[in-house]
C-alpha cells in the first residue's frame, strides 16, 4: 500500500511535560515526512522546555530534565520546523486533539508565523477508534500483527502510526486513499480553533463549544454579551482560540 498524496505528509508525534495544550511544552518531536513519490525523511529532536517536566511525565516517556539541559529550546527550532512542514498535510495518534494544538501553541509563541489552518489534518486514532475503539499499541498489534516496542517514545509512536494508517487503508475498502477524505473522517468536529473552543456548525456559522453559550453563535455572543471577549481573552485558553476570537470579532466590526 502506497498513500496517494498530492502533497507531502507530516506523520509527527509529541512528547511534552503534561497534558494542557495551553500550559505544558514540548520535550520531544520527531517526524517522518512521506513524500507524493514514495520517499521519506525522518527526524527526532529533543527539546529543552524551559520548566520541570514533572515526575509522572517522565516515567511515562523517559524524558528527564538532565537529558534536555543542552537542548535547543522550541523557540531556537521553530522556524526550522515551520519550514520543514511548509505545504505538508499532518497526521498523527490523537493529533487533532492534542499535538496539533500544542505545536499550534509553541509556534506562537515562539512568534512563528505559521498558517496550519491551510492543511489537511489525519487522525489515525479517531479512524482507529471508529473502527476498532482501543489505543495506539492495540492497533499496532491489531493491524500490522506486531507488538510495539519502546511505546511512549515519540519515534516508536510515530512510525508505528504511519504502518498503522497504511493497513487501515488495506483492511477496509471503504477508506478512500485520499489525504482530504481521510482528513474529514478522521475529525469529529469542523473546529474553528485547534483546542475546539468554537466550532463550525452545519450551517458553516462559528458557535462556542463549551460554557454558558455552548451552541450559540459565536458573532451573536459578541454582540449581546461583550465583556465575554475580554473575559476569554484574560482567562486560560489557548493563544490560539484568543487569537481565532479576535478575528472573528474584527470581521463582525468591519461588517458593520
Amino acid at each position: 500500500m502506497k498513500l496517494n498524496l498530492k502533497n507531502p505528509i507530516v506523520f509527527f508525534d509529541l512528547e511534552t511535560t503534561g497534558t494542557s495544550i495551553n500550559a505544558d511544552r514540548i520535550v520531544e518531536i520527531c517526524y517522518l515526512k512521506v513524500h507524493p513519490n514514495g520517499n521519506e525523511e525522518a527526524k527526532t529532536l529533543r527539546i529543552n522546555p524551559e520548566m520541570h517536566i514533572p515526575e509522572g511525565a517522565s516515567a511515562i516517556h523517559g524524558i528527564y530534565d538532565a537529558d534536555v539541559a543542552d537542548c535547543p529550546t522550541f523557540k531556537e527550532v521553530a522556524r526550522t520546523i515551520a519550514n520543514e512542514i511548509e505545504g505538508c498535510d499532518l497526521a498523527g495518534f490523537n493529533s487533532n486533539r492534542f499535538d496539533i494544538p500544542v505545536l499550534a501553541e509553541e509556534f506562537l509563541r515562539a512568534g512563528v508565523d505559521i498558517d496550519l489552518s491551510r492543511r489537511k489534518f489525519v487522525d489515525v486514532q479517531v479512524i482507529f477508534h471508529k473502527m476498532e475503539q482501543r489505543t495506539l499499541s492495540a492497533a499496532y498489534k491489531f493491524y500490522c500483527g506486531k507488538n510495539l516496542e519502546d511505546a511512549h517514545t515519540a519515534a516508536a509512536d510515530t512510525q508505528a502510526t504511519y504502518e498503522v494508517l497504511m493497513s487501515q487503508l488495506d483492511r477496509y475498502p471503504e477508506l478512500q486513499n485520499d489525504i482530504a477524505f481521510l482528513a474529514d473522517y478522521s475529525s469529529f468536529n469542523k473546529n474553528v480553533d485547534f483546542a475546539g473552543r468554537m466550532v463550525y456548525d452545519d450551517n458553516g456559522v462559528e458557535v462556542f463549544n463549551f460554557g454558558k453559550y455552548k451552541g450559540m453563535s459565536v458573532a451573536d455572543v459578541l454582540k449581546r454579551d461583550p465583556g465575554y471577549y475580554s473575559w476569554i481573552l484574560n482567562s486560560d485558553f489557548t493563544l490560539n482560540t484568543k487569537a481565532m476570537l479576535t478575528k472573528i470579532r474584527l470581521r463582525e466590526l468591519t461588517n458593520k
